[in-house]
C-alpha cells in the first residue's frame, strides 16, 4: 500500500438496518474529525441491511472522499464486519464504534489522545449506560466473567467505542462473536491496554440487535480465550491434567471397592466400579486428545510460521 494514501485515522463502523441515524452520526462524525486536522477516513461496513441503509451510505459516500462503503454480500455479523473494516482500513489508528448514535463521536478525540500516550489499545466505558435494567444486569455479569477469566482489568469489555493501533489489530484473528474481546487478545501478545470513562445515550431509532443468543455465543468465544490464552501452545497440559485427575478418581473408587469387598467378603460389580472403568477410559482418551491437540498445535506454528510469543522492538538491530 503506498504512502500517499495512508490516513492517520479510519473510523470503522457496522451497520445493520440503521436508516434513520446514519446520516445525523455522519454529520457529528465530521463535526468532531474535521477540527483535528488529521487525514481521516470512515469506513461504513453495510453487513446485509434490509432497509434503505446502503441506499443513504452510497448517498452519503458520493458526496464526501473521505468516506469508504463496504457491502457484505448478507449478515454476517459484527465481528465479521470489523474485520472486513480492518482488512480495508488505511488508518495508524483504528477507531470502531457502533451506528446507532449510542456511542458519543466527541469521545474519539480523548481515545486517539490516549492512543498518542503510548498505549495501544483504548477502550471505551460506558460508565452511565442508557439501556434496559436486563441488558444491564447481563452485562454486568459477562464482563465480570470476562475479567475473571481473561485477568484483564476492563469494566465494559462490550463496548464498541474503542481506538487501535495497527500494530495491535494486525496480530489477532477474529471469529465468532470476539470484537468485544479484542483487548484481551492483544494485551495477550503484550500490547498495553487501556479504558476511558465514555458517553453513552439513549437509542432514538431502529431497534436493538442484543439478544440471548449473542451472549451465549459471546460467552463460548470467551471459554475458548480463556483456553486460547492459557493452553494454546501446551495442549497436552490441560488434557492430560483432566485425564490424570479421572484417574485418580477412579483409582480412589477402586481402592473403595477393594476394602469394601474385604469387609463383606464379597466383590459386587456395581454402578461405582463400572464408574471407575468408565474413568479409565475417558481418561485415557482426554490423554490422547492432548497429544493429538500437541501435534496439530506444532504442525500449525510450524506451517503458518507464526511464533508464540510478539516482539515490542529490536534495539541496535
Amino acid at each position: 500500500m503506498g504512502v500517499e494514501h495512508m490516513k492517520e485515522i479510519s473510523v470503522i463502523i457496522p451497520v445493520y438496518n440503521e436508516e434513520k441515524n446514519l446520516f445525523l452520526l455522519y454529520q457529528e462524525l465530521n463535526n468532531v474529525l474535521v477540527p483535528l486536522r488529521k487525514t481521516y477516513e470512515i469506513i461504513f461496513i453495510d453487513d446485509g441491511s434490509k432497509d434503505n441503509s446502503l441506499k443513504i451510505l452510497k448517498q452519503i459516500a458520493l458526496k464526501d472522499k473521505n468516506i469508504k462503503v463496504i457491502e457484505l454480500r448478507k449478515n454476517f455479523g459484527q465481528t465479521a464486519a470489523f474485520s472486513a473494516g480492518f482488512d480495508n482500513a488505511q488508518g495508524n489508528i483504528l477507531v470502531t464504534m457502533d451506528s446507532d448514535l449510542q456511542n458519543d463521536p466527541r469521545d474519539i478525540p480523548r481515545l486517539i489522545e490516549e492512543i498518542n500516550k503510548g498505549y495501544d489499545v483504548v477502550s471505551g466505558w460506558r460508565f452511565r449506560r442508557r439501556d434496559s435494567f436486563t441488558k444491564k444486569i447481563t452485562s454486568f455479569f459477562s464482563n465480570k466473567l470476562a475479567r475473571k477469566l481473561t485477568r484483564l482489568n476492563i469494566h465494559d469489555f462490550g463496548c464498541s467505542l474503542k481506538a487501535y493501533k495497527k500494530e495491535a489489530i494486525e496480530s489477532v484473528e477474529l471469529y465468532g462473536e470476539m470484537h468485544r474481546y479484542i483487548p484481551a487478545l492483544v494485551a495477550m501478545k503484550g500490547f498495553k491496554v487501556c479504558e476511558i470513562k465514555v458517553n453513552h445515550r439513549q437509542r432514538k431509532h431502529g431497534k436493538t440487535k442484543y439478544g440471548i443468543n449473542r451472549l451465549l455465543k459471546g460467552f463460548l468465544d470467551l471459554t475458548y480465550i480463556k483456553f486460547w490464552s492459557s493452553y494454546s501452545t501446551r495442549p497436552l497440559h490441560f488434557f492430560g491434567l483432566l485425564g490424570i485427575f479421572q484417574y485418580f478418581m477412579s483409582l480412589a473408587i477402586i481402592v473403595e471397592q477393594i476394602i469394601k469387598a474385604i469387609i463383606i467378603k464379597k466383590l459386587v460389580v456395581g454402578p461405582l466400579l463400572l464408574l471407575a472403568v468408565l474413568l479409565i477410559i475417558t481418561g485415557t482418551l482426554f490423554i490422547i486428545f492432548g497429544f493429538l491437540g500437541e501435534i496439530i498445535i506444532r504442525t500449525y506454528f510450524a506451517k503458518t510460521g507464526e511464533k508464540t510469543y510478539s516482539i515490542r522492538n529490536v534495539f541496535n538491530k
